[in-house]
């Protein structure tokens, strides 16, 4: 090979390799949006199916969006399309988050929120009718669970189903409070007023219906998670290293001596997120085989504690 065919050569690979990057941001956009749209066909085939059957209001937009369509309907025999409502709903939301939490993490909320509108109005009947169930506790009990499984699907894609979680990230990012108590506030006013105009049946199994949800997600998806390591090595700044550079958490080190051995020890403490735990463990194992980890599970933290900003 001559000195031209070398200078190709180099230049081909410093084409490939600056492309690189761009070319992984493409596939990981790729996978993401894949996710938003399983979990957006999920979400609607679950309202035209155990939602509608058990006639159950879930919580957040979606239900609010169902029941002004069933007002909507009993009172005044309006039908709006399930889509109009919902993207009314979340606009104002969807337009406050672009602007102050980040612009791809809404813009891939906002693709659910239209895929699942569109899809719930558009969805064909022929095998839906084939899942209607007459038992609404059955209903309540696998639609919660579906519902979780299509929310799920959003949080591992790095967005959310809409609605109530805009409010939600935006109240947690901006003031750093927990916004799910006033969501749960809310969500029981849909419940009251459900009650109030039609029924206390359909109110107690949307509740059965949240509930499930609600611990089936916890299941599901544990990014919002954190648990605390405690870790008694002989190798503190190997150990160290690995949750800092894996994780970019942080870790506190106290000194001790193990009573058995006699021996210097280093109580390293550090609290990640619920999903890094399973890795980090195997790879603290690596560094020293005979480290003693302790994993709690954290329910509150106060203080600094990393995550990674909506892109």
């Amino acid at each position: 090979m001559n000195d031209e065919e070398n200078k190709k050569a180099a230049l081909a690979l410093r084409q490939f390799t600056a492309f690189a990057p761009l070319r992984k941001s493409t596939i990981h956009l790729a996978k993401r949006m894949t996710l938003i749209v399983a979990g957006a066909t999920l979400m609607a085939f679950n309202i035209n199916t155990f939602v509608h059957a058990g006639g159950l209001v879930p919580g957040g937009f979606t239900g609010l969006t169902l029941l002004i369509l069933e007002v909507l309907d009993h009172f005044l025999h309006i039908h709006p399309p399930f889509s109009v409502v919902l993207y009314l709903l979340n606009a104002a939301p969807a337009v406050i988050c672009f602007k102050l939490i980040g612009k791809r993490f809404t813009l891939l909320s906002v693709l659910m929120v239209l895929v699942c509108g569109l899809l719930t109005d558009c969805m064909p009947k022929l095998f839906i009718e084939l899942i209607q169930l007459h038992d609404p506790l059955l209903s309540a009990v696998f639609g919660g669970i579906l519902n979780a499984m299509s929310i799920s699907l959003c949080l591992f894609a790095d967005a959310t189903s809409g609605g109530t979680d805009f409010i939600a990230v935006f109240i947690s990012e901006k003031y750093g409070k927990d916004a799910w108590n006033y969501i749960f506030a809310g969500n029981c006013v849909i419940l009251v007023l459900a009650a109030f105009l039609f029924s206390l049946d359909k109110a107690l199994y949307s509740i059965i219906f949240q509930f499930a949800t609600t611990v089936a997600l916890s299941s599901f998806y544990r990014g919002y998670q954190q648990k605390t390591l405690l870790i008694i090595t002989g190798k503190p700044d190997e150990i160290y290293r690995l949750i800092r550079d894996k994780t970019r958490h942080d870790a506190t080190a106290f000194k001790g001596i193990g009573m058995y051995r006699k021996a210097e020890k280093t109580l390293l403490y550090s609290v990640v997120a619920a999903n890094e735990d399973t890795f980090l463990t195997a790879a603290i194992k690596e560094i020293d085989p005979d480290a003693f980890i302790n994993i709690l599970k954290t329910e509150q933290i106060k203080g600094r504690f990393y995550k990674p900003p909506k892109d």
